[in-house]
């Protein structure tokens, strides 16, 4: 996947030492650079999709969180 690409992605939002993370259902996880922070503590442990452009390995800029 090359950088900047969009992706739609969904599993379980996660806050660890890291910050906030995405738990993918298959396995594996991605980093998340929210920005703010509200709609992020109001989905933790949840099931969400999130809509971002790729600016890592496996760092997302999120532009969106959404309930699944």
């Amino acid at each position: 996947m090359p950088m900047g690409t969009r992706h739609t992605l969904t599993g379980t939002l996660r806050r660890t030492c890291l910050g906030y993370v995405l738990e993918m259902d298959g396995g594996g996880v991605w980093q998340l650079d929210v920005g703010w922070g509200w709609a992020a503590r109001c989905n933790l442990d949840r099931r969400v999709t999130i809509v971002g452009t790729r600016s890592g390995f496996n760092l997302l800029d999120v532009s969106r969180i959404r309930d699944d």
